[in-house]
């Protein structure tokens, strides 16, 4: 039976491509090699709005205040480890962005600092979806009640609809963009 949290696993089949992408990038920013600048600001803004406003934000909105009313702790528990990983990602993020700029306008010591927060976000961000998709869905999956999961499935498409019902297809064209020429 397909649990609503299945659609964030999907989710998080886009953003692992992304952060393939973002490694490839991280890898010829090492080697030396320049990319153009609106690939970098292409790859934030998909970290800021899929990732994070459009993913994130069904989690921490939705996800984890059921869990949180249904008895799992946010404080020293799952949900509050994984509040911790969305703050660093953003945290790495906005590193990035700053660093991309720099690097944009002629500064090479960004490159390293750029380098080194992809790195940073791309090894947070797949251990955290690992967490996700292999302890903390299964663990809400198991507590929920068929009515909760009604409830996740309404709240998820309502919340899909206020983004704009294109959010997905638009990103899902940003990566793979990107993938034909950095994957």
């Amino acid at each position: 039976m397909p649990y609503p949290s299945d659609l964030l696993v999907e989710e998080h089949k886009l953003i692992e491509r992304m952060l393939v992408v973002l490694d490839n990038i991280a890898d010829l920013l090492q080697k030396g090699q320049s990319v153009p600048a609106e690939v970098l600001e292409k790859a934030v803004d998909f970290i800021r709005n899929f990732a994070d406003k459009y993913h994130h934000g069904k989690e921490e909105d939705i996800l984890f205040k059921l869990m949180e009313k249904r008895g799992i702790p946010v404080e020293g528990g799952p949900i509050g480890a994984m509040l911790h990983e969305h703050n660093m990602g953003r945290s790495f993020v906005s590193a990035l962005a700053d660093a991309a700029d720099r690097l944009e306008d002629g500064d090479d010591s960004a490159r390293n600092v750029v380098i080194e927060n992809i790195r940073n976000f791309t090894e947070l961000l797949s251990n955290h979806i690992h967490k996700e998709n292999n302890i903390l869905y299964p663990m809400g999956n198991q507590i929920f009640s068929p009515e909760d999961q009604n409830y996740l499935q309404q709240e998820f498409e309502q919340f899909n609809q206020s983004k704009g019902q294109d959010v997905h297809d638009r990103y899902s064209q940003v990566v793979q963009e990107l993938e034909a020429t950095y994957k």
